[in-house]
């Protein structure tokens, strides 16, 4: 049974590399590709933020949403990723520190 994924895996990776240059994207949908990234980003990131004990947290003790909006702040402003993370870190430790 193993096999058999294994082999199904393999079979449809296969044939997307195999077909990889010959296929070509219309322009609009190439447009539309470069906006997957940060929605999943995003999708995978917000359930983490707002909901960090599992049920919708935004006020001022959820350390994540706080932490979070710092790191966006910054990002926006400096536009560098090791900056946003580090202030995003440090804010974020600050931040859990403080309030318990």
């Amino acid at each position: 049974m193993i096999a058999g994924m294994a082999l199904v895996t393999f079979s449809i990776r296969y044939v997307m590399f195999a077909m990889a240059g010959r296929i070509r994207f219309p322009l609009w949908l190439k447009q539309a590709l470069t906006f997957v990234p940060p929605v999943v980003l995003g999708a995978i990131i917000a359930p983490l933020i707002l909901m960090p004990e599992g049920f919708l947290d935004i006020s001022f003790s959820n350390p994540y949403f706080w932490a979070a909006l710092v790191a966006a702040g910054i990002g926006f402003w400096r536009q560098h990723l090791l900056t946003t993370i580090v202030v995003g870190l440090v804010s974020f430790v600050l931040l859990k520190w403080i309030m318990s």
